[in-house]
């Protein structure tokens, strides 16, 4: 299954997520070891770092990335936060403007008597720029389908919101996407999502090419060949080094190694 972000063009990109978990002190930890960290992209291909906070942690939990890399040689990876919405604003507050933050999900259109939803319009006043849709979990836990996901990102995308779905939206975000310099996409297969199993490095290549393909067939050649493509679904330190030496991978989407200091040492 494939995830797509709509991000702002750039080389690198990190992307991290944070579910239903944590608390205030966990996520405190978390962004003070983020901020601590250098956002070089100096091994293989790896042009995006997408990490996600999922409600797994606490405020503690989230991390200062206040060390820059001074060779202008050196590529600096995009790093991009989604943590719970309770701590959007205090993770806003304490990362280093290096990073950026993203929500795990908004409301499939304008702001309303809509209870317990996230409009994004309420997002944007928040200073958050990005938005993730049609994970796996809204798909199989909530029963968001295809349409609903591509209506939601047609409409963050409208008002200027940077928005994060799987694949198969593309199809249906085809003739919806303002402009394709802000599109990221994730390859992120289900099967690989928190089990510790991980596409082999040629494995994850070939899904990237074929979703570039699409790109120049229904979009453009030159859509197809500035996009960036990254990759998700159980990388961690150990794996991720093979993976970015792979032509078409052009970052990672990182789930629980992202609360692990080592994996942003090797980032």
């Amino acid at each position: 299954m494939l995830q797509t972000s709509i991000l702002s063009p750039s080389v690198a990109f990190l992307l991290k997520t944070a579910n239903a978990n944590g608390t205030k002190d966990s996520i405190s930890k978390l962004v003070s070891d983020l901020n601590s960290a250098k956002l070089e992209a100096d091994v293989g291909n790896p042009d995006v770092l997408d990490m996600g906070l999922c409600l797994s942690f606490s405020r503690t939990q989230i991390f200062p990335i206040d060390e820059e890399c001074d060779d202008p040689s050196v590529q600096m990876l995009d790093v991009v936060v989604a943590p719970p919405f309770v701590y959007l604003d205090q993770v806003k507050n304490s990362l280093t403007d290096r990073i950026e933050i993203s929500a795990q999900n908004s409301w499939v259109g304008k702001g309303g008597a809509f209870t317990g939803e996230i409009s994004v319009e309420q997002l944007k006043d928040i200073g958050c720029n990005w938005v993730i849709l049609g994970h796996s979990e809204r798909r199989h836990v909530i029963g968001e389908d295809d349409q609903f996901i591509g209506k939601k990102a047609a409409y963050a995308l409208s008002q200027g919101l940077k928005a994060s779905s799987l694949a198969d939206v593309l199809f249906l975000m085809e003739h919806a996407v303002p402009s394709w310099d802000d599109v990221v996409i994730a390859y992120e297969p289900v099967w690989a999502i928190g089990t510790g199993k991980v596409a082999t490095p040629l494995q994850a290549q070939e899904v990237h090419i074929a979703v570039r393909d699409w790109l120049k067939k229904n979009v453009s050649a030159e859509v197809a060949s500035k996009t960036r493509i990254i990759y998700g679904g159980s990388v961690n330190g150990s794996n991720c080094s093979e993976l970015a030496k792979q032509e078409d991978i052009d970052g990672f989407l990182v789930g629980g190694a992202s609360l692990k200091v080592y994996f942003y040492c090797w980032a």
